[in-house]
This record gives C-alpha cells, sequence and structure tokens, in this order.
C-alpha cells in the first residue's frame, strides 16, 4: 500500500502572502499548518491567490516567501501530491513551482477522483458571462503580449506597478463584495456542471467566505473561506468534507 493511502486531502485557498497586514504572522501560521498537512495529508491543493502577486521572471525570483516556498517543498520531497491553482492575484506563476518545487500547477478548474470520490476545483473567478468587463481584463493578462510587455519592465518597475494595483483592487472589493459575490457566480457554475456531469464535491475559493451546501441530490458546494482575517482551510477524510478554522485548533 502506499506511503500516503487513505490519508487527508487538504484544500486552502486566498492566503495573499504579500499584501498588508501583517503578513509575516499569515505566513508563520500557514508554516504551521503546512506541518499538519505533512503529518496525516496526501494532497495539498493551493486554490488561488496564495500570493498577491507573482511574476515569474525568467532569472530573477520574487522576493519574499521563502519559508513557506521551503516548506512547500518539504511537502512534496516527502510525498505529499500539491495542487496550484492560479488566481486572479497570482495568474503569472507559470512554470515555476512545477521546476522547482514539483508542484503541479492549473489554470482551470480541474476534475480530481479523491477516495472514490468526484471532486471539480478551482480558484473561482470568471466562471461565467456574469461580469464579462472582468472576463475581458482577464483574458488581456492572460496575452502572451501582456505578459512580454510586463516582462520587459525592470523587476523594480514590474513590482510597484503591481503592488499599487493589487491594493487598489483590493480596497474597491472590500467595499463591493456583497455587490461582487450576488448572483453567486461559483454556484450559478457548479449547477450547470451538473447538468453534464455528476460530481460529488465541487471546491473553490476566490469570495473570501465560506459556503458549505447541498447542490444537487448528492454533491456538495464548497468555498473555502481566506486566510487573512480567518485562518480558514478544509479537509476531505475520505468521507466527508468541512471547513475549518486554524487559529481555533
Amino acid at each position: 500500500m502506499p506511503e500516503h493511502a487513505n490519508k487527508k486531502a487538504y484544500f486552502v485557498a486566498d492566503t495573499h502572502f504579500g499584501a498588508p497586514p501583517d503578513s509575516a504572522a499569515r505566513e508563520a501560521d500557514f508554516e504551521r499548518w503546512l506541518d499538519k498537512v505533512k503529518a496525516d495529508g496526501s494532497k495539498l491543493f493551493l486554490l488561488g491567490d496564495i500570493f498577491d502577486f507573482w511574476f515569474s521572471y525568467k532569472y530573477v525570483v520574487p522576493r519574499g516567501f521563502v519559508r513557506v516556498l521551503g516548506k512547500l517543498a518539504e511537502l512534496a520531497d516527502s510525498g505529499v501530491e500539491i495542487h496550484f491553482f492560479t488566481g486572479n492575484h497570482d495568474m503569472w506563476v507559470f512554470d515555476y513551482l512545477k521546476k522547482e518545487i514539483g508542484i503541479k500547477t492549473h489554470t482551470q478548474p480541474t476534475e480530481f477522483e479523491i477516495d472514490g470520490k468526484l471532486f471539480l476545483v478551482g480558484h473561482g473567478d470568471g466562471l461565467t458571462n456574469l461580469n464579462k468587463s472582468y472576463n475581458a481584463l482577464k483574458r488581456v493578462f492572460a496575452s502572451r503580449l501582456c505578459q512580454r510587455a510586463f516582462a520587459a519592465l525592470h523587476p523594480w518597475v514590474g513590482f510597484s506597478i503591481a503592488t499599487k494595483w493589487s491594493r487598489s483592487s483590493r480596497r474597491k472589493g472590500k467595499k463591493n463584495i456583497k455587490k461582487q459575490c450576488r448572483p453567486n457566480e461559483v454556484l450559478v457554475f457548479c449547477k450547470a456542471k451538473l447538468q453534464e456531469k455528476h460530481y460529488d464535491f465541487f471546491v473553490f475559493g476566490h469570495c473570501h467566505r465560506v459556503e458549505n451546501e447541498a447542490v444537487g441530490e448528492s454533491s456538495r458546494y464548497l468555498v473555502i473561506g481566506e486566510w487573512i482575517e480567518n485562518r480558514n482551510y478544509a479537509v476531505f477524510d475520505g468521507g466527508e468534507i468541512e471547513v475549518r478554522d486554524f487559529a481555533k485548533e
């Protein structure tokens, strides 16, 4: 039997490392949580916006997150299977984590079979056409032309621009969070997917809130919260999945 057979699958999203306030404290808590994952986990799903901003330059590594990256490398080396989903803040990770650590990177919601249950997992942004202006902007950022133009900037200039953009976006998002999440794009997407195929669990991030409810006759839909004001994560033990707060354990 494989070393990690019958162990748990863990999910976390929206840690926004590098963003104020108290990124160092969030990173320290995250490192301790990764020790927990290493102890009884077989799979770890990082569901986007793990970094408040990242760009995979050809020769330059973004400053910061050294201990987090080291701990992820330790997990990967121990045999924990790690999947990273790009979010709207860290969509430019490219293949850095794969080459350096062995983390599998995904840019779209992806199916996984875990202990006989079928999951559809992703970050949670741009899933439908409910927000056409955002989807158009996302396509621009995902284009090779935009990426090459940003890569041509000196990293100091590029990161200064990205940091200001990210902070401005976060302030606007915090003011309009209810407006942005209604109607719930993730839930609309999940219901549409169930018309095509059965899934036991849908697991997403992005909305910075916790939702865990039945969708369809025998499926569950989860949005797993965030790691800024809370320390939310989800864990699947082979039968059930639940959202927890690491700060309360």
